[in-house]
């Protein structure tokens, strides 16, 4: 190997390591670029519609090639994920706790409210993708992304009108639109990814011989929610101060989740699966939640949480690789 074939090697590489943070430090830049320069105004007008819309096409695609390589007869709940999902439900009690018994107002509540949002919202879909490049269980992972859902279904109604009192939200109305969402996120992909895979054997094939395909779709829709999320940042009417709170309080909470969830996980030999089945949320899907039905201000908490969660899925993938290396080249 020549000197150009080595450096275009270690840049590919570089690449491969740290996919994710680049593709969110690429789409914060972007934003950044069409927000300040006057002569790209016209350009952002156009394409913001079309990133919206693109969105969520890219994490449909994700799941769909993802479910692709699952094997539908091993999706049953295990052990760990009961003690995964107690650890969430008594983690929104005490926040809920701390907001009604002090009767939070103005800006601690709306900390409080991004708090939660980093907590209360759903294992992300795209955690089944990372758990896969870890070398986790894809199954167990899908499993709990299901439960995990259906834990933020039950929750939302019952803790939302008690922090917001303006929120124009029932049980049976918002049970209602976030399980139609639910249903569009995971269950649609699901239903064609078993269809292809039983039924259109030539199709499924071609999808499953792309390595790492889904990743990069991933990696794609990282770059437009980090766009989105710096846009919430740079236009938040607040004061400086109460951002880098919430900034400061959601890596807190990321790390505290994937500890927690390590913790649990190593009892039942599956660190790695409840490590992303607690830390890792479903932040576009929180986003939503809390534009629409709290503070809008609170998005920001989810919003960082982007940041910090792929921050820690990046240095577990780094380290993965560097440990699979050492596995394939051992140090004589």
């Amino acid at each position: 190997m020549n000197s150009e074939q080595f450096a275009t090697a270690k840049v590919v590489r570089f690449i491969k390591d740290w996919t994710l943070p680049l593709a969110m430090g690429t789409g914060a830049v972007f934003y950044l670029l069409f927000a300040f320069t006057p002569q790209l105004d016209r350009a952002a007008t156009i394409f913001a519609p079309f990133f919206e819309a693109i969105l969520p096409l890219f994490m449909f695609l994700v799941l769909f090639v993802t479910f692709c390589k699952v094997d539908f007869r091993k999706l049953r709940p295990v052990a760990w994920h009961f003690w995964i999902g107690i650890f969430q439900i008594l983690f929104i009690g005490i926040l809920m706790g701390l907001m009604l018994g002090f009767r939070m107002k103005a800006e601690s509540l709306v900390l409080m409210e991004a708090i939660l949002m980093c907590v209360i919202c759903p294992c992300a879909t795209a955690a089944a993708v990372v758990t896969q490049k870890l070398g986790g269980s894809l199954e167990q992972m899908t499993t709990y992304t299901f439960l995990s859902n259906i834990i933020t279904v039950v929750l939302v109604p019952v803790c939302f009108p008690m922090i917001e009192k303006a929120a124009d939200i029932t049980f049976l109305s918002a049970f209602i639109k976030i399980l139609h969402e639910v249903f569009i996120v995971l269950i649609v992909p699901m239903l064609l990814a078993y269809i292809v895979k039983h039924h259109l054997h030539r199709l499924h094939q071609k999808i499953i011989a792309v390595r790492d395909l889904s990743y990069y779709l991933w990696a794609c829709s990282l770059m437009i929610v980090t766009g989105t999320t710096v846009k919430n940042i740079v236009h938040a009417n607040t004061t400086v101060v109460l951002l880098m709170a919430i900034a400061v309080l959601g890596l807190v909470m990321c790390v505290i989740q994937f500890a927690v969830g390590r913790f649990i996980g190593h009892y039942f030999n599956h660190t790695q699966e409840a490590g992303q089945a607690l830390g890792q949320k479903n932040t576009a899907f929180a986003i939503w939640l809390s534009s629409t039905y709290l503070n809008p201000l609170s998005s920001v908490g989810p919003g960082c949480y982007i940041l910090w969660q792929n921050i820690v899925n990046s240095f577990e993938i780094w380290q993965k690789r560097k440990e699979d290396a050492k596995l394939s080249f051992p140090s004589k």
